[in-house]
């Protein structure tokens, strides 16, 4: 499972947690469509706490999507 968030439309920043079942979440911080940061978290709700700390994401902004095949 995957979630997006892009909540400053100013900039070219965007957001995305992935679930990965063997080790955790995921939080990943694009920038120009690259990615330049990523950080493992034991839960879901870890991630989108370390996304509010530490980027501003607001808790609510996070919109749950399916993953491409």
């Amino acid at each position: 499972m995957k979630w997006k968030s892009q909540f400053d439309s100013l900039t070219s920043r965007h957001y995305e947690i992935k679930h990965d079942p063997l080790v955790g979440f995921y939080l990943y911080v694009f920038e120009d469509g690259k990615c330049i940061r990523d950080y493992l978290q034991d839960t879901l709700e870890l991630a989108i706490e370390c996304a509010w700390e530490d980027f501003g994401v607001p808790k609510e902004a996070w919109e749950k999507v399916e993953i491409e095949s």
